[in-house]
């Protein structure tokens, strides 16, 4: 789940918020909301992983970032900022109406493909276009996550997920 479902919000979480495996003091699931399952595998052999997740990282400054993930929630997001008594400042919807236009049109364009792909393909189009333009400026891509912050994503999530296995035990 941490290295699929969730990874682009933790990578979030290690730009803005300073989350990393040096800077976290404590992690805290939500018994109430997620859920840890032991499934076989296509090997056959058991394999043991969240079907939803949700959790807050508390760094060492104070800073608290929460992340929520279903695996069987949908092909939409939402972001939430809220103060420090939980009060919903701002709100972010994905795919929003416009988005969905796309998505209706890719549909009809593309018929067949995994209902994701729909949802994502405005986003991978402008990431695509952000890295070209940096590879033919020699610039960086405006935007987009550096392999530093991808290998601090993965640190982050290879320490997060025993810590969380344990505590939904």
């Amino acid at each position: 789940m941490l290295k699929n479902m969730a990874i682009h919000e933790l990578a979030l979480a290690v730009s803005f918020y300073n989350v990393s495996v040096e800077t976290i003091a404590s992690v805290e699931a939500d018994r109430e909301y997620s859920r840890m399952q032991t499934l076989p595998g296509p090997s056959g052999q058991d394999f043991t992983d969240f079907s939803k997740l949700k959790f807050t990282i508390t760094t060492k400054s104070g800073e608290e970032v929460s992340i929520a993930a279903d695996r069987c929630g949908g092909d939409d997001s939402i972001g939430l900022v809220t103060d420090n008594e939980g009060k919903e400042l701002v709100r972010y919807t994905m795919p929003d109406s416009e988005d969905s236009k796309a998505i209706e049109d890719a549909e009809k364009r593309i018929p067949g493909a995994m209902p994701y792909f729909y949802v994502q393909d405005p986003d991978y189009c402008k990431l695509k276009q952000r890295v070209a333009q940096a590879i033919a400026t020699g610039g960086s891509a405006e935007g987009v996550a550096t392999i530093d912050v991808a290998v601090e994503t993965l640190r982050v999530a290879e320490y997060l997920t025993p810590t969380l296995m344990e505590q939904l035990k």
